[in-house]
């Protein structure tokens, strides 16, 4: 959650409960009134903020259950994915239309440097034969160049697998990274 969501939940927690406050006070003698303020302060307090989940969390999370689904070429269901169809399969589970295929990743999305990923950003890729778009990953471990994503894997493989970005064959094929949240 932003801190900016997380600033906005509280405020709106602080007027909800003015708002008991004030519809109370024509009801209740001021002793009743201060043990209503110090639940609700209480309320507050043990709200788990920390505990809800982002959309970038929960893209990684949706994707890391298809963990291990078999590379099919043109896949984009649960029976099996090519990489472009995982990405697209993962980010339509959430409502966010991403291209079908590899090569549209070529000008869609908002590019950003490597060293301001997130997670759930997608990193593209040239493909391994030929000088063209051609393969594409979702961010699960945001480290910059050292990046974790996980991918519909055509290798050796051939599976939904997390990979880094130090892996030499991944690395020298980088072409960019883009945000689509």
């Amino acid at each position: 959650m932003t801190s900016k969501k997380t600033h906005y939940f509280k405020f709106a927690t602080i007027v909800g409960i003015l708002i008991i406050v004030l519809s109370t006070r024509a009801y209740c003698s001021s002793r009743e009134i201060d043990r209503i303020l110090e639940r609700n302060k209480a309320i507050v307090k043990s709200t788990p903020i920390k505990n809800m989940v982002s959309l970038e969390e929960s893209i990684v999370s949706f994707g890391m259950k298809l963990l291990g689904t078999p590379y099919i070429t043109a896949g984009s269901g649960k029976n099996g994915f090519d990489c472009s169809g995982f990405v697209y399969y993962v980010f339509k589970h959430f409502e966010i239309q991403v291209p079908r295929s590899s090569s549209q990743f070529k000008n869609f999305g908002k590019e950003i440097a490597i060293d301001s990923v997130r997670k759930g950003d997608i990193l593209v890729f040239l493909s391994p034969s030929r000088n063209v778009i051609g393969h594409v990953g979702i961010v699960t471990n945001p480290k910059g160049n050292e990046s974790d994503f996980i991918h519909a894997s055509s290798g050796s493989e051939m599976k939904v697998i997390v990979t880094s970005l130090k892996k030499e064959s991944y690395r020298r094929r980088f072409v960019k990274a883009v945000r689509v949240l």
